[in-house]
């Protein structure tokens, strides 16, 4: 608890904190409105809720190159003050589109705005890296948590709300205001140049092919260099298939199994039961990880959620589904605040954006390669039964691997805890 009173004494991550809560809860109300929206719309068409998935996902592998780049050459606190500031504009053509009604001009401007975005991320994590002691890592980590489990909680019944009170276009431009008040909350922000330039100031006539790709190599080769580092990315490959799989499969498995007539109002319920598991699991991580190793955490989060996500298949009803929902949700906090604790502390702060800028591309290469499986093979293929093993094998084979090849690489290093927060490159 003092940690966590000491870390918002910080005024600059408060305001940042802030501003990427009101900016994912309103990107969260949004995609599930617009989920719902194709759901009623288009019925006996499944296949443009994947289509809509995709569309978050398949701008990365088109802007991967520069995404990494941009946050380590460029101002970082301009970059997610105008991320968000053009998702604003972004929301109201998604508006125009949907008014309008084609369907390629709809997902155009879904694929933009998640293009936009995709920028977001690395620049505010570079940021918070240039702010924060190494001991208040592990801290803003599970923070990042409790933030995710709320949305588990609530943002599936605040989008249905939103949709059911003023449609589609009234959850957009809830939507939108949200995105408008973390820009706003960023550009108040009076951070470092160290902070923001880590790597010193660069123009824009610099982002050349030649030196993109020399940056993109740069990150590459830093991350070959470091074995542990290299060995946390590989799992992400696989993160981003369960990503792809979570983001259709408990509504799939509503819809077309265990209650097709009222799967909307149960929506509410199970996002309900995945927030409560996520946010138990979050106070508890958050708790613990002053005490355990990061890859003790890691390897018990991931195998728990995976084990319970392959039994919740053969779940016979809604009650014990979202009872194996909830067990299953409480593991994955474990994983992510040891990994979120973790990898900040054996970064390089310069290489803090090309960094990310290979995570992203790889799990949303796999994200998308999941989504478009789906896409074709459900239901011909694939039953809905199917998904969930295929999504919970991988994630316990990830727990097996690090169970296995975490630990060769930590030997001689320091206590690897959420208090040492100090494991060294």
């Amino acid at each position: 608890m003092k940690n966590l009173k000491e870390i918002f004494k910080n005024k600059i991550f408060a305001k940042l904190f802030f501003a990427n809560f009101t900016s994912q809860m309103g990107s969260v109300i949004g995609v599930t409105a617009f989920m719902f929206y194709l759901l009623d719309r288009f019925s006996d068409q499944p296949i443009y809720a994947s289509i809509t998935e995709l569309m978050y996902s398949l701008p990365t592998l088109a802007i991967f190159l520069v995404v990494g780049v941009v946050a380590d050459r460029f101002d970082r606190q301009k970059i997610a003050y105008y991320c968000d500031a053009i998702c604003v504009v972004l929301s109201a053509a998604l508006i125009f589109a949907i008014w309008y009604g084609w369907m390629p001009l709809i997902f155009a401007a879904l694929f933009l705005r998640s293009a936009v975005q995709k920028f977001f991320f690395p620049a505010e994590s570079g940021i918070m890296q240039g702010i924060l002691k190494k001991e208040d890592y592990a801290v803003s980590a599970g923070l990042n948590q409790m933030v995710m489990s709320i949305f588990m909680l609530f943002g599936n019944g605040l989008g249905i709300l939103a949709y059911w009170l003023g449609g589609i276009y009234g959850a957009l431009i809830i939507d939108g205001i949200t995105f408008a008040i973390s820009a706003l909350l960023i550009k108040s922000c009076t951070i470092s140049t160290e902070a923001r330039l880590p790597n010193g100031k660069h123009r824009m006539k610099d982002l050349n092919i030649k030196f993109v790709m020399k940056d993109f190599k740069e990150g590459m080769f830093y991350i070959i260099k470091n074995k542990l580092l290299i060995s946390l990315i590989v799992g992400f490959f696989v993160f981003g298939v369960v990503n792809g799989g979570f983001s259709v499969m408990p509504v799939f498995i509503l819809k077309y199994k265990l209650a097709p007539d009222s799967y909307e109002q149960l929506s509410i319920i199970l996002g309900a039961a995945f927030g409560i598991g996520a946010l138990i699991g979050g106070v508890v991580a958050s708790t613990v990880v002053q005490k355990v190793k990061f890859h003790h955490l890691i390897v018990f989060g991931i195998i728990i959620a995976g084990a319970f996500t392959v039994l919740s298949s053969f779940a016979p009803n809604t009650w014990s589904f979202m009872a194996l929902v909830f067990l299953s949700s409480f593991g994955i906090p474990f994983a992510n605040i040891g990994i979120g604790g973790w990898m900040p502390s054996i970064i390089d702060p310069k290489m803090m954006g090309r960094v990310q800028g290979w995570i992203g591309p790889l799990m949303m290469l796999s994200q998308s390669a999941t989504l478009g499986f789906i896409a074709v093979s459900f239901p011909k293929v694939l039953t809905v039964e199917m998904l969930y093993w295929i999504v919970g094998g991988c994630m316990m084979a990830v727990g097996v691997f690090y169970a296995i090849i975490l630990p060769k690489y930590i030997k001689g290093e320091k206590e690897v805890t959420g208090k040492a927060a100090a494991v060294s490159s």
